[in-house]
């Protein structure tokens, strides 16, 4: 079979480039060494920068990755926080109700079953004291107006105090014994002397123990004269009064023989008021001496022997073998846990509202 030659398919061309064809056809052939060179650089400079970029990309991830811990961490602890104050003041309250509940209870209601009501008396007698007059009568009238006290105790443990504050006392035990019809008993611990005994004599019987002190009837009055050491160091007083006796007893004055009468005229009738209701009050069974309203004291054994006490024996003795109601309620108002706290919260109450004012007053 002839065939044309021109009918002869074209030659397939070579797909297999060599490295000089390569090369001519590649972009840096086309543009020249020096771009190729460039756009290298340029290629060098972008990596560069993409991997500072990522690399500084990190730091910044990690301060806003720890401070999103921080915040959180800080925000449970205020959670806590909160948390731990409000119990605190919770219980506070809680307690604060509960103490003044329990206060009213035990002193303000009423008892039922029969008992020895206490009343303590202890430090000196005296205005704003423990053992003032305003305490000591209002625990009285507290004690014989229960239905369940049979019997009345003071226990004494005072060197004593004002005298006025000790009338006042002993005026108001008389009264309630008559009006109550009920018995008041006196029990001694360490002492029972001037003002305090001035209230003991108004109780039906006295007790004490055996080393206990007793007695000291006697009024006094003292103070000091500072007149020799104010010529020693060449101090003049100056003292003007309207009134001739105004500046009686001025320490810093000289003293005046007629105003020390008076006031010796004044103590001795104070005196005189005390050995009356001492009299009244212990009746026959006192053993008068010259010593007995002069002042002394004595222990307890040998007041007993003087009349000055009816006995030997403590609270639960006499409540026991003497009243016969051993249960004893104590009617002593004390500040119990809730009013302390109440009164501290008062005075933390205030002082902020103090601070907060002055700090309104600065603003301007």
């Amino acid at each position: 079979m002839n065939q044309n030659p021109n009918d002869l398919p074209n030659p397939i061309p070579d797909a297999t480039e060599r490295p000089e064809d390569m090369f001519r056809n590649s972009p840096a052939a086309s543009t020249g060494p020096a771009q190729a060179a460039a756009g290298a650089a340029t290629a060098s400079a972008g990596a560069t920068g993409a991997s500072a970029h990522g690399a500084g990309a990190r730091p910044y991830e990690q301060v806003l990755e720890q401070f999103a811990h921080e915040y959180l961490r800080d925000r449970r602890s205020e959670r806590r926080w909160k948390l731990f104050f409000r119990l605190l003041w919770a219980s506070a309250f809680l307690l604060l109700v509960w103490g003044l509940f329990a206060s009213q209870r035990h002193h303000g209601g009423a008892s039922a079953a029969p008992h020895t009501a206490l009343v303590e008396v202890r430090g000196e007698i005296a205005a704003d004291t423990e053992a003032s007059a305003e305490l000591i009568v209002s625990a009285l009238k507290n004690a014989f107006e229960d239905p369940g006290t049979v019997a009345v105790v003071l226990r004494m443990n005072s060197p004593g105090g004002s005298p006025v504050q000790a009338g006042i006392v002993n005026d108001e035990i008389r009264r309630l014994k008559a009006l109550h019809n009920k018995k008041v008993y006196v029990v001694v611990e360490e002492m029972c002397a001037s003002g305090a005994y001035y209230i003991a004599a108004g109780a039906d019987e006295i007790y004490v123990d055996k080393a206990s002190i007793v007695g000291s009837i006697g009024v006094l009055m003292d103070g000091f004269g500072f007149t020799g050491l104010m010529q020693k160091v060449g101090v003049e007083r100056r003292l003007m009064t309207a009134g001739e006796n105004k500046g009686m007893l001025d320490p810093f004055s000289p003293v005046s023989p007629k105003q020390q009468a008076y006031a010796q005229a004044m103590l001795d009738q104070i005196h005189q008021q005390f050995i009356k209701v001492v009299r009244e009050g212990r009746g026959d069974r006192l053993k008068e001496t010259p010593e007995t309203f002069s002042g002394l004291f004595w222990n307890g054994e040998q007041a007993v022997k003087m009349g000055l006490a009816d006995g030997m024996g403590n609270l639960d003795y006499v409540a026991r073998d003497v009243i016969k109601a051993e249960d004893v309620v104590d009617y002593t108002p004390r500040d119990n846990v809730a009013e302390r706290l109440a009164k501290r919260f008062g005075a933390a109450m205030g002082a902020g509202a103090v601070k907060t004012m002055r700090e309104m007053t600065s603003i301007r």
